[in-house]
């Protein structure tokens, strides 16, 4: 595994820490309605407070895109922040210049505070080298406890690890630790779950995967487009039949690798987009023509069962079938359950991660119940595509 500095390195104490924490929660009416991120990230503020540092906290917040807009200011987010950790949390106007330099040393050990939206400065995303010094200047070293920020090569991601001293925070730690378990490192055989709507947006993913699993479980729209590819009827199935081709060479790249693919043997068929339509389960030679599937079937429930008993390791990214939509969630919740019982027996190590993975989890009401959920979104995305993370890779030990 890449060697991490972490806070068991940093010394903290009397220090200004500029903390890179994941803030972009849902608001509502100026209330943030799912705490979950800020959940994440407050071990390593309250440890690095308690430590008697002084907590500089950088995030970002949607996508301004004219400078300083108050809709995308952070200042509400303060107050949900000083709600979850149990302790007063100060904020800057600014996150550079008079304001964060005045609000900075104002700080006394122990005390937090958080900077405004880092991409009210365009320096932000270009990681432009006077920004990043600007930063710096307000700190003596640099926590990244931002793992869903770290596939981006920002000046708050990226810059400031290569301007401090910069070490990973817990959530951070912790993540890299479930995902060099997951498939950096794993006890095999190791089984991925890959569902959702679309091959072509996995392409990348679907890529890597074959290379490093042991076996590659394809659900959703996307196993549709596999099984077209093979010449099953999918009706009027959610399908990229232009992809068929690639789809052709995702297995044969997996035969090569010695990958085996669990594709659905039968599927459940409905006629309408929606909850509690009417349906049918058949086997793949007998989808109507006028049907869509929308979940695997029970055979295929059993199948990705056995799949998951022989598995040491299981990674997961997207739903089996629509399972926003009941009974169509039968198959998700199913594996889901399965996945987590074989977990907390201590058979298996399972990672999961991707917003409707994260949703689909919690709709089974297992989230908790696996090794590690990530909540990174875009960048658990991209490292199961094998992609460099620039956040990541700037706070390996130099």
């Amino acid at each position: 595994m890449t060697v991490f500095k972490t806070l068991d390195d940093a010394d903290a104490s009397g220090k200004r820490v500029l903390v890179r924490v994941d803030l972009n929660v849902p608001v509502a009416n100026g209330e943030v309605t799912d705490a979950t991120r800020i959940e994440r990230v407050a071990p390593t503020i309250l440890e690095l407070s308690k430590k008697g540092a002084k907590v500089i906290l950088l995030a970002h917040f949607g996508r301004p895109k004219d400078g300083p807009t108050p809709e995308f200011s952070l200042k509400p987010i303060a107050q949900a922040v000083s709600k979850v950790i149990g302790h007063s949390v100060q904020f800057a106007e600014d996150s550079v210049g008079d304001k964060a330099a005045e609000a900075v040393a104002r700080l006394k050990n122990g005390d937090i505070l958080l900077l405004e939206n880092t991409r009210f400065h365009k320096g932000e995303e270009k990681n432009d080298q006077a920004y990043v010094e600007a930063l710096a200047a307000l700190g003596d070293i640099y926590v990244n406890d931002a793992f869903s920020a770290a596939h981006r090569a920002h000046a708050s991601t990226e810059g400031l690890a290569r301007a401090l001293p910069a070490y990973a925070g817990r959530t951070m730690e912790a993540e890299l630790q479930a995902l060099e378990k997951g498939l950096g490192n794993p006890k095999r055989p190791v089984v991925a779950i890959v569902g959702g709507a679309k091959v072509s947006s996995k392409l990348d993913l679907l890529g890597n995967l074959v290379q490093k699993v042991d076996a590659l479980v394809i659900g959703g729209g996307m196993a549709n487009t596999f099984l077209a590819a093979q010449g099953v009827n999918v009706g009027k199935s959610l399908c990229e039949h232009d992809l068929a081709a690639t789809a052709r060479e995702i297995m044969a790249k997996a035969n090569a690798a010695n990958c085996t693919i669990i594709l659905p043997v039968d599927a459940i068929v409905a006629w309408h987009f929606e909850a509690n339509a009417p349906f049918h389960a058949y086997g793949l030679d007998a989808i109507p023509d006028d049907g869509m599937i929308l979940d695997v079937g029970p055979q295929s429930i059993e199948r990705i069962k056995a799949a998951i008993d022989d598995a040491s390791t299981l990674v997961w990214n997207g739903p089996l079938g629509a399972f926003e939509l009941h009974p169509f969630d039968h198959a998700t919740v199913a594996a889901a359950r399965h996945v987590a019982a074989r977990t907390k027996a201590g058979h298996l190590v399972s990672v999961a991660g991707g917003g409707d993975t994260v949703a689909a989890l919690n709709h089974a009401g297992v989230a908790d119940d696996f090794s590690y959920v990530s909540t990174a979104g875009g960048a658990f995305l991209e490292w199961m595509e094998g992609k460099p993370l620039p956040g990541v890779d700037a706070l390996t030990k130099r």
